[in-house]
């Protein structure tokens, strides 16, 4: 195979370029920063400093290991293959952003140890009141806020079974949960689940679960999917955790739900809109605990290291003419599924 020009977005440490660059002996690599995409807070402690990227770096690429900004896409880059650095990739099913016979692959596997953390974090915040007992630790209130409830004996149903969702449903089958999970496609009931259904059964799962967990990437497929009458079919007193696309929940239902206490509790790792306007009032729902959509990007170390080993076993399979990991189907968004 031909040399090829290799552009890296990402944030990396001098080991990290010596990884790749060993990966893909006599390739030529271009290490370049992405802006605002990568903030000085969320950059990785001991990555080195690298040029801003241009319209000229797109250019020259043929391969790109991050996530380049899709607008700078359309204007004449020919890659032959994108590997993001997320797992959600929609910015780059959007017509005329890659070329018809560009690949694309995503970061599957690298954000289910943080994201799941991160979920189970917010289900225990809300489940134990933590976070209406920081609330009166702020005013000097030393009293009981009455019953609360636990993962052990809860149902748990996880809306889509892949990398975060499985990592998710595996704790919380761990702590003792009834784990029900979420697929599109008919597979077997994985070891993280107690039982498997399809998403056309959604409307008869929600009302026994005690938590209804949303890991799903934004497609049209999934769009307001938990819309009003679905978060109404949930059960009185279960608890919501959004951390795939904030375009899967009515928002505005999901207020309405919260303010009148048919749901004890939502955990949101983003939103819609996003980013969440200051004057939204779902910042000023007591039972509503809101991040940033920080619970991927680089904060965890571990996930920053899984995304360099994805870029570099992807880069000896593109070589060796392998399929790739990952490989993601621009019709429905998802990653394509192993042939039987």
């Amino acid at each position: 195979m031909e040399a090829k020009h290799v552009l890296v977005t990402i944030p990396v440490e001098e080991g990290h370029m010596e990884k790749l660059q060993a990966a893909a002996p006599g390739w030529e690599f271009r290490f370049r920063g992405v802006g605002d995409l990568f903030p000085a807070s969320a950059r990785p402690a001991g990555t080195v400093a690298q040029p801003s990227l241009t319209q000229e770096d797109v250019a020259w690429a043929d391969i790109s290991l991050g996530n380049v900004p899709a607008a700078m896409l359309g204007q004449g880059a020919s890659l032959e293959w994108l590997q993001t650095n997320s797992a959600g990739v929609e910015a780059y099913l959007k017509s005329g952003v890659l070329g018809e016979h560009t690949l694309l692959t995503n970061a599957t596997g690298a954000y289910g140890l943080a994201i799941s953390e991160h979920m189970l974090g917010m289900l225990l915040e809300i489940l134990k009141k933590l976070e209406l007992y920081r609330d009166a630790q702020k005013e000097g209130r030393w009293e009981s806020l009455g019953q609360v409830g636990s993962v052990y004996g809860s149902t748990v149903l996880v809306l889509g079974l892949g990398d975060i969702g499985g990592e998710f449903a595996q704790r919380c089958k761990a702590l003792g949960a009834h784990v029900i999970g979420v697929r599109r496609s008919p597979r077997p009931c994985p070891p993280c689940a107690h039982e498997v259904h399809l998403l056309e059964d959604l409307d008869q799962l929600l009302p026994q679960a005690d938590v209804v967990a949303v890991t799903l990437p934004g497609t049209q497929a999934t769009q307001n999917l938990l819309n009003r009458e679905r978060i109404g079919r949930m059960k009185e007193g279960a608890v919501l955790l959004n951390v795939g696309r904030g375009t899967i929940v009515d928002t505005e239902a999901l207020c309405d739900a919260l303010e009148s206490g048919h749901l004890a509790g939502a955990g949101v790792d983003v939103t819609d809109p996003e980013p969440l306007p200051p004057s939204h009032r779902l910042w000023r729902i007591p039972t509503a605990v809101v991040t940033p959509h920080i619970s991927g990007y680089y904060h965890l170390r571990e996930t920053h290291e899984r995304i360099v080993n994805i870029f570099v076993e992807n880069l000896q399979r593109f070589q060796a003419g392998e399929p790739l990991r990952n490989q993601v189907d621009f019709s429905t968004g998802y990653r394509k599924l192993p042939q039987a």
